[in-house]
């Protein structure tokens, strides 16, 4: 690769390294590399990595600025990232770029994102339209032949010989929300990964832990898919909310406290309408890949 610049930027505590690829062979050579560069005692340390590409056809018909490429700290390519995408935007604005308004090209689809401004804490706020929230079982997917054909909510899920209630949700990748009392580590770093390799879950699945305070407010813990727990997991705030909404538990316009800090979570329950996700992005620090 020869030697690279890279910005390390964190969303609520998730954190990326991110750096720009001229085409898929370069994203590739960083996909190999991603394990290592996420190694917090070896590497640069983090959640994981993003590449910036130019766009190809914009997905689903609609035109793309850029697109995004995003590897988990085990190496493994996730489809979308909700506070990957609002660092992407501070990366534009990090490296002189218009990100007022722009459309990033995802293996979820496009993904329509907007600067509101400056942060509280420096880096900027970005409003995300995160697409339509889907919950037959095929597109998240869910693979028990009996209910191929009804919406995964609040439906059993047995695991460490305890029964869950757990919601399924895809926003571009796969979500099992379940609801406690209490988010204990027991609960996160235990029941966590026993319901992420659950057999329904072909493709594994990031586990969100709601505790309901209000209508309009929830405190998360989420474990997930590559990575283990993340202080933060936007397309999982976004899941929480939809499954609120959907089991009868949740509001529409919905606070979620995250480990390192809230997300703002809207919408409105049409299952055509988009999830609207609202919080910051901030860059670290900047640093060379030899």
């Amino acid at each position: 690769m020869g030697i690279t610049q890279f910005i390390k930027l964190e969303g609520l505590g998730n954190d990326f390294v991110m750096l720009d690829c001229a085409d898929t062979a370069q994203s590739d050579a960083v996909a190999s590399r991603a394990a290592a560069l996420c190694d917090r005692r070896r590497g640069v340390g983090a959640d994981g990595v993003i590449c910036v590409l130019p766009a190809t056809t914009g997905g689903r018909g609609t035109k793309a600025d850029y697109r995004m490429r995003i590897f988990n700290a085990d190496g493994s390519e996730a489809e979308m990232c909700g506070n990957g995408v609002r660092c992407f935007g501070e990366y534009l604005r990090q490296t002189g770029r218009p990100a007022e308004r722009f459309v990033i090209e995802t293996l979820a689809g496009p993904i329509e994102v907007e600067y509101l401004g400056g942060g509280q804490h420096g880096g900027g706020n970005y409003r995300v339209n995160m697409g339509a929230p889907r919950l037959l079982p095929d597109d998240i997917p869910v693979v028990p032949a009996e209910i191929t054909d009804k919406d995964f909510i609040m439906r059993e899920v047995v695991a460490l010989d305890k029964t869950f209630l757990v919601t399924a949700v895809s926003m571009g990748n796969p979500h099992a929300v379940v609801y406690a009392e209490e988010l204990s580590d027991e609960l996160v770093l235990e029941a966590g990964p026993a319901i992420q390799r659950h057999p329904f879950f072909p493709k594994g699945v990031n586990v969100e832990f709601v505790h309901i305070i209000s209508a309009d407010e929830v405190r998360m813990r989420v474990y997930e898919r590559g990575c283990g727990e993340t202080q933060a997991c936007g397309t999982g705030a976004c899941a929480a909310v939809v499954a609120g909404v959907v089991s009868g538990l949740g509001g529409n316009d919905v606070t979620v406290r995250l480990l390192g800090g809230d997300l703002r979570i809207s919408w409105n329950g049409d299952r055509e309408h988009p999830v609207f996700m609202t919080g910051p992005a901030k860059a670290v620090f900047r640093g060379e890949l030899m």
